[in-house]
């Protein structure tokens, strides 16, 4: 038997044993819902949310130009569609569940796969979930106050953390969680339904907020004097500030690869899911780069790098063209672009649980697919609790900034896994830009995971070792799940 047919052999053999739903006392599989246009919205509504309208401030404060700004975002989004290429070729492996961890499982086998479905469970996903429904329930408070009934209490400590601190912020962060995990749990066609309502309403908004800031704002007014200068610095020092900027850009692209997670709910995925990526990244880099063109065209650059970091960018500057209605009108839809967040956040995460149970590398039950609404209901409810700890416990920021360099490092094995996969013969379809794209993708993670790690080596490592705290939980499910992973072969090959 040829190597090819042994790695073919191999990935059919871990199918059919993931795919046994024999342990979970049900036989019903995840319905094949969304079409291509739903699949699109998905990609769009996980990666719009705050940053766009915040990340402009630090730019500004850069100290370069206009153009090499809008340069930033728009290398920022090629490099993104260069990853966008690489998971859409991944795709090409499996139309099952799961996404990016069942591609690093497929590539590399289960304990690489495994770190990160954990990581993505205890910090990365959940803490993402958490900050967003904090932002999220801090905006909807300065619109209607929610009483913060236990502030008597925000002064007592569990260690570090203080669980009764902004707990009516807190309160309402919780509710939205859990209202919109409720409505994942009623079937996920509603649930994209929403999604495609909210993020068409967050694309209507900030195509508003640009035709605003073109057309309607005081653009004769609007002297930008931010002008690097390159006798003085020289190249090297220029690189390394167009590099920063660019790295803000980039962070506001992230999400393009999470909607390789519900490739078991897409119909047709092998052939949706890479065209999906590919337009939901084309959509929104048109969208990036625009709506900083009008940032910049309604205020000058000094006047925006003055915003700070307390406000939002987007916020001001609407103000400055139509006034308090345009606070209203931004506040509003960055309001709505959390909520739509959350929603495709909570919906795309909870898969990658389920797929983990599957693969009997979870708490079996999250495996189980509810018989009337054919979503993964356990695993939702898992990915809910999760969330909601880290809502009162307040450490979501700072877990999920420290985990951002083992995080990354995921992006480069993927790339690398589609190499692996396409020169080994598994994956014999023509992909989009290979093998250019891979290549490049993975050497500019490499060079963000490098800068991370020079800027921040304390942080870097203690990242790396939470994600490896995953570790004996690994060997506690293998051997845990490993008596019906065998009765499950037996069973298959009878």
């Amino acid at each position: 038997m040829s190597e090819i047919e042994n790695i073919q052999d191999d990935i059919t053999t871990r199918n059919i044993v993931v795919n046994s739903n024999e342990s979970n006392g049900t036989k019903v599989p995840l319905k094949r819902v969304l079409g291509l246009t739903s699949a699109i919205l998905l990609v769009a509504g996980n990666v719009i949310g705050t940053g766009i309208f915040k990340k402009i401030v630090p730019m500004a404060a850069s100290g370069l130009s206009e153009k090499y700004i809008l340069a930033a975002w728009i290398l920022a989004g090629i490099i993104t569609m260069l990853g966008a290429f690489s998971i859409a070729g991944l795709a090409k492996l499996t139309t099952e569940a799961g996404g990016m961890f069942e591609y690093l499982r497929l590539c590399y086998g289960d304990f690489i796969s495994f770190l990160f479905g954990w990581s993505r469970f205890t910090i990365v996903g959940s803490g993402a979930i958490a900050a967003v429904a904090f932002i999220f329930a801090q905006s909807f408070n300065s619109f209607i106050h929610f009483p913060d009934l236990l502030y008597q209490w925000q002064h007592v400590s569990v260690g570090s953390v203080y669980p009764f601190a902004d707990s009516g912020v807190k309160t309402l962060a919780i509710i939205v969680i859990v209202l919109l995990t409720w409505f994942n749990y009623r079937g996920i066609k509603n649930t994209a339904v929403l999604n495609n309502v909210v993020t068409g309403a967050k694309i209507f908004g900030i195509l508003l907020l640009i035709v605003l800031g073109v057309f309607f704002s005081h653009s004769s007014e609007v002297v930008n004097t931010n002008s690097f200068n390159m006798n003085n610095a020289g190249w090297l020092s220029f690189a390394g500030i167009f590099f920063g900027v660019m790295l803000n850009a980039f962070w506001a692209y992230d999400g393009f690869a999470n909607v390789s997670a519900v490739s078991g709910e897409i119909k047709n995925p092998k052939k949706n899911l890479p065209v999906a990526i590919i337009t939901g990244v084309s959509i929104v880099l048109i969208l990036y780069t625009l709506i900083n063109y009008a940032f910049m065209h309604s205020m000058s650059l000094n006047q925006l790098a003055s915003i700070g970091g307390g406000k939002v960018a987007a916020i001001v500057v609407a103000e400055n063209i139509i006034g308090k209605a345009g606070t209203v009108m931004i506040s509003l839809l960055v309001l709505l672009s959390t909520f739509g967040f959350l929603n495709a956040a909570i919906l795309v995460n909870s898969r990658f649980n389920f797929r983990m149970a599957q693969a009997n590398l979870f708490f079996k039950n999250a495996s189980r697919v509810h018989p009337v609404y054919q979503t993964p209901h356990i695993a939702l409810l898992y990915f809910m609790i999760g969330s909601c700890v880290l809502v009162v416990s307040g450490s979501f920021d700072v877990l999920t900034d420290m985990v951002v360099f083992a995080s990354f490092s995921f992006y480069v094995l993927l790339a690398i896994g589609l190499i692996k996969m396409k020169r080994k013969g598994v994956i014999r379809e023509k992909i989009t830009g290979y093998p250019f794209a891979p290549i490049v993708f993975s050497l500019f993670i490499v060079i963000v995971l490098v800068s991370t790690f020079i800027n921040n080596p304390s942080r870097s490592i203690t990242g790396i070792a939470l994600v490896l705290t995953g570790v004996p939980f690994y060997y506690f499910f293998k051997r845990k799940n490993k008596k019906v992973s065998e009765q499950h072969k037996l069973e298959t090959t009878k």
